[in-house]
């Protein structure tokens, strides 16, 4: 597995490194895979700008190898935002989420002029579904947003001891059928409560390099 996630990490460099300027500031995502990315891009550190993180995990690591980490506040234009994903269906939407981080991950995204999304082969599907299916929540809103998730046909579970780095809460989902991930995304998005889900449609990739 981790052979695949170098492989794919290498092909995002390949993506990228022909187009490095010095004032480029890259958005850089949360996960293992991501890790593995970050790690090839340190041998490129000198060859831009730097780096808007979706996660504090990825912060200390980018800063660990010496790349520069601004807020998204602080910064006019981020040029490519690369991140994994925990499934990508045939038309480039994705569920994550697994490591909490979708809110600030979606936020990238759609700051982003290109999304780059890197990914094993087992991340690939038919239909969104299978994977647990994320929702950022207010703490305040957790039951009433599991009764909402219940009444719709899904299976709500706490994420027992996990604070969002916003300090949220998270929700999993499982049981849902996604056929319509942008109706979902939306309607998901509409209950009080609810920070964000983690169906990333609307701000899909519009590149998905697969590990070999």
């Amino acid at each position: 597995m981790s052979a695949s996630k170098i492989s794919v990490a290498k092909k995002a460099i390949n993506q990228i490194e022909k187009k490095f300027t010095k004032d480029m500031v890259l958005g850089i995502g949360t996960g293992s895979t991501v890790n593995f990315f970050i790690e090839e891009l340190s041998s490129y550190k000198n060859h831009f700008y730097g780096a808007v993180s979706s996660s504090e995990a990825s912060s200390k690591l980018l800063r660990e190898k010496g790349i520069d980490v601004f807020s998204l506040n602080d910064v006019n234009e981020v040029t490519y935002y690369i991140d994994g994903a925990d499934e990508v269906s045939p038309d480039n939407e994705l569920i994550k989420g697994g490591g909490g981080a979708h809110t600030r991950e979606k936020i990238v995204a759609a700051s982003s002029k290109e999304f780059i999304c890197i990914v094993d082969k087992s991340k690939l599907v038919n239909q969104l579904g299978a994977f647990p299916l994320p929702l950022e929540v207010i703490p305040e809103s957790r039951s009433m947003v599991a009764r909402k998730i219940v009444a719709l046909g899904g299976t709500p579970e706490y994420r027992s001891g996990f604070i969002t780095d916003q300090g949220n809460e998270i929700i999993d989902v499982k049981g849902l059928e996604i056929p319509d991930p942008e109706a979902l995304e939306i309607y998901l998005n509409n209950i009080p409560g609810v920070i964000d889900n983690g169906i990333f449609a609307f701000n899909k990739p519009s590149i998905v390099l697969v590990g070999d």
